[in-house]
């Protein structure tokens, strides 16, 4: 299996994250790669760097305005407000409230969900090197190999179409899945990260031909809060081809791995042709955002279970945070899955 990685990911260093009403030291920071680039050397078989991502593909998941946002924004609010060195948003719409207004404070707000999702002068950079990596890795998968590992950050699933949302910016998984659907018929984004995939959920809510499934944290008490609850099974075409399953904080390995479990049975009934798996590692008891208490030994099997599905798998790396076993945990889960699948 080969690992895609690009160098310009270790841009976009965000410094501080608002949290309980205060700035405390951000998490999503270029220094989480360190222990995951080195997993992958020893896990993987090689770590390659992606060809750049291609721009028709974002298109087609990403509305034009909001890139053009993420692409241009900080240069003009650099000329607005000199000092400044991060563009954080300071009001947001809301249900009430829902229009695109001209000035460059009420887009901000607009095209950025919460105080999380920093831009900073690199951070277009950042995200279109991410998403070229989880390019690469679905090409890699379209084109024969059994499996590729696209060691993304920033991390994309909770992206929307026209909204940056929870660290992510360009949705990495529905990218994949985008550029799967070019030559597969069906397509399942199993997500198994501690945070619902809300901004994937969104995109193909209405979608028969990409089912999306979520194992995360209940969201009556973890982010994202507002989405990820289990009788959100899509609309119109895409009504039951959309799962979550939610599982009560605090849980342990077997809460986990049932939920995992479910989640592969389901996709087992929609018979995909290539799975896009959304590998968070932050279900860890000892990440800084822990939420669950999976341990290594979990994310061994998990991996295994995964790699069971014996489809062609494009795994993309989502959250997990700076911790002594990250590492450690995505060495396990590989192990499991190639032990399984055989990639």
């Amino acid at each position: 299996m080969i690992t895609y990685f690009h160098p310009g990911e270790l841009g976009h260093h965000v410094r501080t994250r608002l949290y309980g009403g205060r700035l405390v030291e951000a998490l999503e920071t270029p220094g989480r790669l360190s222990a995951l680039h080195e997993a992958a050397r020893i896990c993987t078989d090689a770590v390659v760097e992606p060809e750049p991502a291609d721009r028709s593909i974002i298109a087609e998941v990403h509305d034009a305005d909001y890139l053009t946002f993420l692409e241009t924004a900080f240069l003009a609010w650099k000329q607005r407000f000199p000092d400044a060195i991060e563009l954080r948003p300071s009001l947001h719409p809301n249900a009430y409230m829902r229009r695109l207004p001209d000035d460059l404070l009420g887009r901000a707000g607009y095209y950025i969900n919460d105080a999380a999702s920093v831009l900073l002068e690199d951070s277009w950079e950042a995200a279109i090197a991410s998403a070229a990596s989880a390019l690469a890795a679905a090409a890699a998968v379209r084109d024969g190999k059994p499996a590729a590992y696209a060691l993304c950050r920033p991390p994309g699933h909770h992206a929307y179409r026209d909204m940056a949302s929870g660290y992510c910016f360009l949705n990495n998984a529905a990218l994949a899945a985008a550029l799967a659907r070019r030559t597969a018929g069906r397509v399942t984004i199993l997500d198994v990260d501690v945070h619902h995939g809300n901004g994937t959920q969104t995109l193909f809510y209405d979608r028969a031909d990409i089912q999306t499934i979520s194992i995360h944290a209940d969201p009556r008490t973890a982010y994202p809060f507002y989405a990820g609850y289990a009788d959100e099974r899509g609309i119109g075409a895409g009504e039951g081809y959309n799962l979550n399953l939610p599982v009560p904080e605090w849980s342990g390995d077997e809460a986990y791995l049932a939920a995992v479990r479910t989640g592969i049975q389901a996709a087992a009934a929609f018979s995909p042709d290539l799975v896009v798996l959304a590998l968070g590692l932050d279900a860890s008891g000892a990440d800084p955002l822990a939420c669950m208490r999976v341990t290594g030994e979990g994310f061994a099997r998990m991996g295994e279970m995964l790699g069971a599905i014996r489809k062609p798998t494009v795994i993309i790396q989502e959250g997990g945070y700076p911790s002594p076993v990250l590492g450690d945990n995505l060495t396990h889960f590989m192990a499991g899955f190639r032990a399984s699948s055989g990639a």
